[in-house]
């Protein structure tokens, strides 16, 4: 059979010679060189998966579905004979299918069912470059096989933008296969700089108008790349009067788009036309016709926020190498052009790749395949890339409370019955968690259809708002299951949780049905009149982590379980209900807008979560610690009574951590006995580092405050305590010694009198004195073993200062006398010796 030829025909000879003398093989191959369809054949044919099969990974079921039709077209047989395809609830494959091309989940759940790939001969990961959390886990379970197992086993790793730093050495020094491909030039055209949006992001309006440049500067279709189907959809809205004037056809590409309308837009060889796509149009499809692409830069990824436990879609902007993707999209049959909507210098701004999965999203999922797959210690499991530490306890963590696990008390963990049934469910563990609920209280379908609305894109395209009264429980998913299960009866758009958009509603209508026919076997139907509040009861038992409690009656604002904050949304139908699970939550920090929610009983609580002790807090109100009896669920109190409050060890720890969060609130920081104190131990310091004296800073204190706060209650208490006292108990007996002699507290002046010296850091100690009690000193006192004078301010009778001097000896006999005549003047009855240095200094008054 003749086929048209392809870049990597030149290289596949090569691939070939060294995948039957190695297990592993990494081809690098731009976009358009063939390497999807070109590839697993080749292997198939080539014998090197012997009597086995050829299973080809694609990170979209779109990609899958698309290669699998392309490879069976170029063989001319029907998918499902030789060449077919599996993806979620999609699959053609026959008794004689020997290349198939599936979805990375798809696989995983193969890995379970034959751990050995005993019926595979070769596994090829297509696009590995978008680094998924499935790819990555698939990769490296499919080595672990390779290398204890199944050393016949072929492995080939391929991308157009492949990266081998470390790859090649985790797949046994596998060597690289590189094809130069035959793309035509494309011309990339950049924002200038006065043409920046004003929002600083491309908005649908101005994709649009990029639109119609590209069309007037080519002659072949245009594939445009936005981040979402909201902004598909808005692109298309603005482009249709110019499709109905020039005769074009506007089509949709994004991954929930239903099969047969993927279909359509690939076959599609009529009026020229616009493809409006997310970034599942970056790889692994074709789309012949197009010579123009433009590209707004932003993409939508998925990141878990581990405060709330959530997988968040974020918009972000595209790597580089993802727009080096896209614009290829334009030379695969001929030159074409690149509008990109961002300017050459925002261009350096952006990363060279994007972030794997591994590093930014839930790994709960994947760590469910480990343990299913045998994996005891997934903590130890060797990844290519490991997840973050906090990753694998957060996922661990939560497949606990999902009663999917249990630790064996030797330091392994092991799937529980409910584990075992999860991992067969093509969902994330929690709606799966959901689905076996909802078998076991008898609502299959209603779980089903909740599953549905949490796993795939919102069919409402505006929000309802219920009136209150009547319902069995208050809960906005339950509303709008009844919502779906109205528009399927009837044809019903508009409903009290809002206003249905009919295509997704067939969507997550057909995802329903196919949960349903995945679900557990079903207890008895529950009675019509009660499956409201088994549903919302399902619901608890797959988002146990999503608990909520008000903090007031009829207040929005709530605490969830982990100590987050969340307020629910004015439309929300949970209106009174004290507890309530935060089911979807926009935004992020104090601002996390619950958006649906659905109400909790007390009843329904696990027993097993609940814990009821006496604990100890400090009121900041009250500046004193309180002992309470708490109910919690988790870490969420849901009651707490006043109790009686012993003095004790435990009470003046929580003091102690109270007062060492504000220690000037907590302690008298401003006495002149303390500040005087720590002040002479700095300069001291200062002055003698080799005395090797302690630094009595506020971390110093804060190690005082257990002995300080001992049988005390309060701030109150704790105020009257002599923290100058306990710091000096704190210090060495040398230390004290040392403090005394070489920065003393006070002088003794020949007047008899003993002076307090003042210290600051930085500054030499003053001493304020009356002259006349200085009489008979003939030299500046120092301190420091000699090394600081003492500043003094000399003082009239009445303590007001004349002269400020570092230099007695001076002072008496240059200054003296000038000032003498002035005070004689000024205080006849006082004794002015013409010489002060014989003279008898005069003791203070009392």
């Amino acid at each position: 059979m003749s086929l048209s030829p392809l870049p990597i025909d030149d290289v596949l000879p090569e691939l070939l010679a060294e995948l039957r003398c190695r297990p592993a093989v990494l081809l690098r191959a731009p976009t358009g060189a063939g390497k999807t369809t070109r590839v697993p054949p080749a292997l198939l044919d080539a014998g090197l998966a012997g009597a086995g099969e050829v299973i080809v990974l694609e990170p979209r079921r779109l990609a899958a579905r698309s290669a699998a039709a392309r490879c069976a077209a170029e063989r001319r047989e029907p998918v499902g004979a030789t060449v077919g395809y599996q993806v979620r609830f999609d699959r053609k494959r026959g008794a004689d299918t020997r290349l198939s091309f599936v979805t990375e989940g798809v696989f995983l759940r193969r890995l379970q069912a034959d751990p050995l790939l005993e019926g595979v001969g070769a596994v090829v990961f297509d696009e590995f470059h978008e680094r998924s959390l499935d790819a990555d886990l698939a990769l490296a379970l499919v080595r672990r096989v390779q290398e204890e197992l199944r050393g016949d086993l072929k492995l080939v790793v391929m991308s157009a933008t492949l990266r081998t730093e470390g790859l090649r050495e985790f797949l046994g020094d596998a060597p690289l296969v590189e094809s130069l491909g035959r793309t035509h030039p494309v011309e990339v055209r950049h924002l200038e700089p006065a043409e920046r949006p004003e929002r600083g992001r491309p908005g649908p309006e101005d994709v649009a108008r990029a639109v119609g440049r590209a069309l007037g500067a080519t002659s072949g279709d245009v594939l445009a790349f936005l981040p979402g189907v909201g902004e598909i959809r808005r692109t298309r809205q603005a482009l249709e009067d110019r499709a109905r004037r020039e005769g074009l056809a506007l089509f949709e590409l994004y991954g929930e788009l239903a099969p047969e309308d993927q279909d359509r837009a690939l076959r599609h060889d009529g009026a020229r036309a616009v493809f409006l796509a997310t970034n599942v149009a970056e790889t692994s499809i074709t789309l012949p016709r197009v010579t123009a692409v433009v590209d707004s830069g932003l993409v939508r990824r998925l990141r878990h926020d581990p405060v709330r436990g959530l997988n968040r879609l974020e918009l972000e902007q595209a790597s580089r190498a993802s727009a080096r993707q896209r614009s290829g999209r334009a030379g695969r049959t001929g030159p074409g052009i690149c509008l990109r909507l961002w300017t050459e210098h925002d261009e350096r701004t952006r990363p060279e790749e994007q972030e794997p999965e591994v590093r930014r999203i839930d790994v709960a999922p994947a760590l469910l395949q480990l343990l299913a797959w045998g994996e005891a210690r997934p903590r130890e499991f060797p990844w290519f890339e490991a997840p973050p530490s906090a990753s694998l306890a957060t996922g661990l963590e939560l497949l606990e409370r999902l009663g999917a696990t249990r630790a064996d008390g030797q330091g392994a963990t092991r799937l529980t019955a409910v584990g075992e049934t999860l991992v067969r469910l093509p969902l994330h563990p929690r709606t799966g968690r959901l689905l076996h609920e909802g078998a076991r209280l008898g609502v299959p379908r209603e779980a089903a259809l909740g599953a549905a609305l949490l796993s795939e894109r919102s069919p409402f395209r505006r929000e309802g708002r219920r009136q209150l009264g009547g319902a069995a429980v208050d809960s906005d998913l339950v509303d709008r299951v009844h919502a779906l299960e109205d528009f399927e009866a009837s044809g019903t758009r508009i409903s009290p949780a809002g206003e249905l958009g009919a295509g997704t509603a067939r969507q997550v209508l057909r995802v329903a049905r196919d949960l349903e026919r995945a679900t557990p076997t079903a207890a008895e139907a529950a009675p019509r009149e009660e499956r409201d509040e088994r549903l919302a009861r399902a619901l608890l038992a797959a988002y146990p982590d999503r608990l909520a409690r008000r903090r007031a009656p009829g207040d929005p604002r709530a605490m969830s379980v982990g100590g987050g904050g969340l307020r629910l949304a004015a439309e929300s139908a949970v209106r009174e209900a004290e507890l309530f699970l935060a089911l979807e939550v926009r935004g992020g920090g104090p601002d996390a807008l619950v958006t649906v929610a659905s109400e909790v009983r007390r009843e329904w609580l696990d027993r097993e979560r609940l814990v009821e002790e006496e604990e100890l807090t400090f009121d900041a109100t009250e500046e004193r610690v309180i002992a309470r009896r708490v109910l919690s669920f988790d870490d969420l109190v849901l009651d707490a009574r006043p109790t009686r409050l012993e003095r004790g060890p435990e009470s003046a720890a929580v003091l102690a951590a109270a007062a060492g969060a504000d220690l000037e609130r907590a302690l008298e920081l401003g006495t002149e006995e303390l500040v005087q104190l720590r002040a002479r131990l700095a300069c001291l310091s200062e002055w003698m580092p080799e005395l090797g004296l302690p630094v009595l800073d506020d971390d110093r204190l804060r190690e005082l405050l257990p002995q300080l706060c001992a049988g005390c209650l309060g701030f109150a208490e704790l105020r009257k305590r002599s923290m100058a006292e306990a710091l000096r108990g704190d210090l060495a007996w040398e230390e004290l010694q040392a403090l005394e002699r070489h920065a003393p507290e006070r002088l003794e002046l020949p007047s008899g009198n003993r002076i307090r010296l003042v210290y600051e850091p930085g500054r030499p100690p003053v001493l304020a004195a009356r002259i006349q009690e200085l009489f008979g000193w003939t030299a500046t006192p120092c301190v420091a073993a000699g090394r600081v004078p003492v500043l003094l301010h000399l003082l009239a009778p009445n303590y007001r200062p004349q002269q400020v001097t570092d230099d007695l000896g001076s002072f008496w006999s240059t200054t003296y006398g000038v000032v003498r005549k002035e005070l004689r003047r000024r205080y006849p009855k006082h004794d002015w010796p013409e010489d002060p240095l014989t003279a008898r200094a005069r003791r203070r008054p009392r």
